[in-house]
């Protein structure tokens, strides 16, 4: 597997990004509720930096990184080879910032061809349409869960190193208790995606 991102463990002896995205991957879907934590904090900073190149500011790049992983919580199924989940992840988040960039339309004339090679194909009408309805749906998901649940997914999108203190302050929980409920509120979103006829078949890259 070939990964266009540079990679800071390459000629450390580390295992390159990809090979580790992947055990965490691997250990987050046999159960693992702290594997998860490992992948974000591994993958939350090159993608931020790929939102971000396409122009969002950043609350715009937020909603970006985060339907992402909430994307790989609904159809995690359909990535077969788990050495592909940070390529998957990354196309994932390059198709959601050219649709909200497009949609938003931050980006002038010049940054567009700038970005022009590194863009997916040009989405049909159709396409786009189901892609909002794809987004408005999850979001929809989403607010079904309670307040507790709604920030915790948040941080798993955005937080890079979360601080468990301050959290279990904000949440008034023991600190102790973060993951584990962390990993229930990531059940309870899957099973209402699926519930909803969302399953884990979906066209992937993987």
């Amino acid at each position: 597997m070939t990964n266009a991102e540079p990679d800071a463990s390459v000629g450390t002896g580390e295992p390159a990004r990809w090979e580790r995205a992947a055990e965490y991957f691997l250990r987050w879907r046999d159960g693992d509720a702290r594997a998860m934590d490992e992948l974000v904090r591994l993958m939350t900073p090159p993608l931020w930096h790929v939102v971000r190149a396409y122009g969002l500011d950043r609350a715009l790049a937020e909603d970006v990184v985060q339907t992402t992983w909430l994307t790989l919580v609904r159809r995690h199924e359909s990535i077969q080879d788990p050495q592909a989940v940070s390529g998957w992840l990354t196309m994932c988040a390059r198709r959601e910032a050219w649709r909200v960039g497009k949609q938003h339309r931050r980006a002038d004339a010049t940054e567009a061809e700038a970005l022009e090679p590194h863009l997916p194909a040009q989405e049909s009408a159709e396409q786009t349409a189901a892609t909002d309805d794809e987004a408005h749906r999850l979001w929809r998901a989403v607010g079904t869960l309670n307040e507790r649940c709604q920030r915790l997914l948040r941080i798993v999108a955005f937080e890079e190193r979360p601080d468990y203190a301050r959290i279990a302050e904000d949440l008034a929980m023991p600190i102790g208790s973060i993951g584990p409920t962390r990993q229930r509120c990531l059940a309870k979103l899957r099973a209402e995606l699926e519930g909803a006829g969302w399953g884990g078949d979906d066209d992937g890259e993987g």
